[in-house]
């Protein structure tokens, strides 16, 4: 941040000493973009996701390294934690609804807008996968439940059991109460957003999840919406979230933070005001939360949530790092 200050407050200075001709010949578009009388830094390639999923921004990280694009490593960052049954909130060991099904839902955005997303889709272990066949595939951005499946075995993905005894034993002992009141920061922590730019500067996202624990049956949240729980402008960055999908849909709040970005506020500055426009329409309640991410095209980043607790991955030349997220409510 200091060299990035530096170089922003010295363009100024320098913009009389170095003429047009000099700095087009030193534009490099992988590391820096010189922009209208203003030095700014570039960071690419760059992953970033939300909460602490380590492995998943070292997978994306992975394919982005070596040239990789962008919709390749939100895919296979998220494929992670899809896999992994330890991870109670995508994927194969997801919590499940009150009736004991886990229903999953994802989507999957790229750098032209092309996208593709799976609904309350039973038996099948990477829905991100599925959401991008649904894009490639099909003349469809959207697919639910029966459909989503029977299109996922046609396109070759196996039929899996995917509620495992520990998912399994915790809803039977919840249903001793049926009291549904979710944890905050646990069991609505239930969503993996992943986005990415590569070294060709352009930018993918995904998003991934099993949804609320012990929804009723059906019920979809912001995860697989496009422009709610994700959404992707090339041209001017991504936002992807996370909580209680009921709040972000109300706001459109993946777009709403693009849009912000557009409008020439950073990553940050637009999380910020996508949670306060949530809180604007929930004054006093102190009960959900809500996370959002965010990039611009430049690689800044941003997050912000309403409880403490909130954190996000970021991987790039610059390091592999957990960032707590700022929030609304202080305590």
């Amino acid at each position: 941040m200091q060299r990035r200050n530096f170089l922003k407050n010295s363009s100024a200075a320098a913009a009389g000493l170095i003429s047009a001709p000099l700095i087009a010949s030193c534009k490099d578009e992988t590391d820096t973009k010189i922009d209208t009388g203003d030095i700014a830094l570039t960071i690419r390639p760059i992953a970033i996701c939300t909460w602490n999923f380590e492995n998943a921004t070292a997978k994306a990280w992975e394919v982005l390294k070596d040239g990789g694009d962008s919709l390749d490593a939100v895919q296979q960052g998220a494929m992670v934690e899809e896999a992994d049954v330890n991870n109670q909130t995508v994927g194969i060991g997801g919590r499940p609804d009150r009736d004991g099904n886990v229903t999953l839902d994802a989507c999957i955005m790229d750098k032209n807008g092309n996208c593709g997303a799976v609904l309350a889709m039973q038996n099948i272990a990477s829905p991100v996968s599925v959401a991008r066949k649904v894009m490639e595939e099909t003349p469809h951005v959207m697919l639910a439940g029966k459909g989503a499946e029977k299109f996922a075995y046609e396109q070759g993905f196996e039929k899996l059991n995917l509620l495992t005894e520990q998912s399994k034993q915790e809803w039977l002992e919840w249903k001793k109460t049926s009291e549904y009141k979710p944890i905050i920061n646990i069991e609505n922590h239930d969503t993996i957003g992943i986005l990415a730019i590569d070294k060709k500067g352009d930018i993918s996202g995904a998003c991934t999840t099993s949804g609320m624990a012990y929804k009723y049956a059906g019920r979809v949240g912001d995860s697989p919406i496009i422009g709610a729980g994700l959404f992707v402008d090339n041209e001017i960055g991504a936002a992807t979230a996370t909580g209680v999908g009921e709040e972000v849909v109300r706001t459109v709040g993946s777009f709403l933070i693009v849009e912000l970005m557009r409008q020439g506020k950073s990553p940050q500055e637009a999380c910020e005001e996508g949670v306060k426009r949530i809180m604007s329409k929930n004054k006093g309640r102190t009960d959900f939360q809500i996370g959002f991410i965010a990039i611009n095209k430049k690689g800044e980043t941003g997050g912000y949530c309403i409880q403490p607790g909130f954190t996000y991955r970021t991987y790039s030349e610059e390091g592999h790092m957990n960032n707590p997220s700022e929030s609304f409510l202080k305590s």
